[in-house]
This record gives C-alpha cells, structure tokens and sequence, in this order.
C-alpha cells in the first residue's frame, strides 16, 4: 500500500486524526500516562521499602514540604517534565518506532 501522507521517510509523522494538532494532544496524553505509571510505581516500591525498615512512616511523607536543595530540584523535574510533555505541540512528533 502506498502513503497518502504528502511526507516520506524520517519526517514522516503517523496521523489518526484530521488534525494534527489532535494526533500531537493524543501524543502529549500517552506521554503524560506513562510518566504516571512509571513515579506511581516507583513512588510505591519506594514507601514500601522505607515503611517496612522502620525508616519512615508514610504519614509523614505525606505531610512533608520540601525546602532548600529538595526544593529546588523538584523544581528543576517540574520544568523538564513539562517542556517534555509540551515539546509535541511545536512540530511533527518523531515515531519512535
């Protein structure tokens, strides 16, 4: 079968939906979703551990503010985090495949 997409080869971007703006949303979602599922995973491995050697209650973890260096490199994640997710709606999203 022979594209109708008028770019071929590298450039070349799957589409699903009339606009492309839509195929770059659906793009940043599953981006967002598998980021999720990774920290969500990681996050409870991490509590587990720490709970069950008595080093700390989640509790407080839940409590907790996070101030200075900790501060700062959260925030520092936040940003790379959200210009990767955003990064779709510049341009054609490269296949990954």
């Amino acid at each position: 079968m022979k594209s109708t997409d008028p770019v071929v080869g590298p450039q070349a971007e799957q589409t699903f939906f009339s606009d492309p703006t839509i195929d770059r949303l659906v793009g940043m979602v599953f981006a967002l979703s598998a980021e999720l599922h990774v920290l969500r995973d990681r996050l409870a491995l991490l509590e587990d551990a720490l709970e069950k050697r008595g080093v700390v209650d989640v509790s407080q973890i839940d409590n907790a503010i996070p101030e200075g260096a900790l501060e700062a490199r959260i925030a520092k994640e936040r940003t790379a985090l959200v210009q990767h997710v955003l990064e779709g709606l510049h341009g054609r999203l490269a296949s990954k495949s």
